[in-house]
């Protein structure tokens, strides 16, 4: 790949596109080619780099991202008017590019909460967690309430206390994927080692029943975990001065928590990106790949998800799968996705979004493929269900849908204590309990949006860094944030509406 003072970019011998590094004239010769450019181009849009043929397929990381709908002259825009659906690549050579990363050298640390269960978490905070929408703004209350006390003020050790409220939890089935998911869901965050303890408020006649959550095993190993009904307590107020009660018994315990030097083998970060553009195949989601193959040879995990936004790619995935049987687990979630949303009325290329269109970005196998990047080049050693508890060390797919804050949240309850999340467009959100670290794809949008943005990526194309000095860049900052430097979305109070449980099944 060429940068630095190229105005367009060819990222495969095998392309018959260039992607455009900055907005470009018409009439301005293409780098490469003999032809000119038939129109104005803007910044992470494609140019057909020759004739192509109506029907023809159109490449792109010498990977087929559509099919041309009409004829394409050389030095033409390539995008929507132009550049539909097609098939991809089936062939899924299962193992066949699974190659284990080089021995890293002297072991890194950060500074970390051991927990009783052994896991290390990042942060220190209290949660009050939800069983249904009806306990939501008492949960509110109880966390608002708790705040303002004499008493919290005290807690220096303590990052706050973090209502987590949701949509769902009754209205809904009983039994089947989509209670199940939510199970799995509540039960992760409860579980989470950024939480030093939980206080698990319901209202008392919902679906999603506080004793079904509670009675099977024990819900957290140091104990530090209450619970209640609303209607059993006594009605709101009563509910609110009980919960804060409670909360004042649990801090003691939380503000006793001390930070400690932890192996970065037991961080486990989330790769997230929303809000993508033409850059983003370019610029952050190679270098948060980089990123993550470090902390893979550290022996850390990297969580890649949003199953419908690695279609058309899943391939280059299973080649990297460590034996046929973990290749199979990723194409049977593809296939699930594929009926999914056929009997829900819905298409596999539903995105990319509008933004993300604005932003050069044409088909789902295009955004695909650039998404598939945040993976490094690592094996990919299981896959897992939404919010299922991850429990291997490397690089592992979660299954979820390409809505991000339902995606995060997915990866935090399976236990994900950083997330790192790139975007283009300019995505703005935080995740408590867990610190989001924002990569901008693009220099114009970092310096827009800096007070959002913790990294800038764009500098790639603009100044030349290489892939790998912004690689080792992202992967110093995961172990500084994971010792306590907080993220810009941090800064802005971000996480108090990003809990978004993946809702399945009729609403009733």
């Amino acid at each position: 790949m060429t940068t630095g003072t190229t105005r367009s970019v060819r990222l495969h011998d095998d392309d018959n596109v260039l992607v455009a590094l900055a907005d470009l004239p018409a009439g301005a010769p293409l780098e490469g080619t003999a032809a000119a450019l038939r129109e104005t181009v803007a910044k992470g849009h494609k140019v057909a780099a020759r004739d192509i043929a109506a029907g023809e397929r159109v490449i792109r990381y010498g990977q087929v991202i559509g099919v041309a709908t009409d004829a394409i002259p050389a030095g033409a825009h390539v995008h929507v008017h132009n550049l539909g659906m097609s098939g991809h690549s089936t062939d899924y050579a299962f193992s066949s590019a699974c190659r284990p990363l080089p021995a890293a050298g002297t072991g890194r640390v950060f500074d970390g909460y051991r927990r009783a269960d052994g896991k290390a978490g990042t942060r220190n905070y209290l949660g009050v967690l939800t069983s249904v929408n009806c306990s939501g703004s008492v949960a509110r209350f109880i966390a608002e309430a708790a705040e303002r006390t004499g008493w919290f003020a005290q807690m220096d050790n303590i990052d706050g206390v973090v209502p987590i409220v949701h949509g769902t939890g009754c209205g809904m089935s009983g039994r089947h994927e989509g209670y199940d998911t939510l199970y799995r869901t509540l039960r992760g965050y409860a579980r989470h080692p950024n939480f030093a303890g939980i206080l698990l408020v319901g209202l008392g006649c919902e679906v999603m029943q506080v004793p079904d959550l509670i009675g099977q095993g024990r819900m957290r190993a140091d104990d530090n975990f209450r619970y209640m009904t609303i209607q059993a307590t006594g009605g709101t107020r009563r509910t609110v001065e009980t919960g804060v009660a409670i909360l004042r018994d649990m801090a003691e315990t939380a503000n006793a928590a001390r930070r400690e030097p932890v192996p970065a083998s037991e961080l486990m970060v989330g790769l997230q990106c929303g809000g993508s553009d033409g850059y983003s195949g370019i610029t952050a989601n190679p270098a948060l790949g980089h990123a993550s193959d470090l902390l893979v040879q550290q022996g850390g995990t990297t969580i890649l998800a949003e199953t419908s936004e690695i279609y058309g790619a899943e391939h280059l995935l299973t080649a990297r799968a460590v034996n046929e049987t973990v290749g199979r687990k990723l194409i049977d979630r593809i296939r699930w996705w594929e009926d999914y949303t056929a009997r829900n009325g819905g298409e596999m290329d539903n995105n990319p979004s509008p933004g993300n269109k604005r932003g050069g970005l044409t088909t789902i196998l295009e955004k695909s493929l650039g998404a598939v990047a945040k993976g490094g080049s690592a094996p990919l050693v299981d896959v897992y269900r939404f919010a299922e508890p991850v429990d291997k060390h490397g690089f592992v797919f979660m299954d979820s849908p390409g809505y991000d804050p339902c995606s995060v949240t997915g990866q935090i309850a399976s236990g994900a204590t950083l997330i790192a999340f790139t975007t283009g467009r300019g995505s703005v959100s935080g995740y408590m309990p867990t610190p989001c670290i924002k990569l901008a794809t693009n220099s114009e949008m970092f310096a827009r949006m800096e007070e959002d943005m913790d990294i800038n990526c764009g500098d790639i194309v603009s100044d030349g860094v290489s892939i790998s000095d912004k690689g080792a860049e992202i992967f110093e900052m995961f172990l500084d944030v994971a010792s306590g430097r907080r993220t810009k979305s941090e800064d802005l109070g971000f996480g108090g509406a990003e809990f978004v449980p993946w809702q399945m099944g009729a609403v009733m």
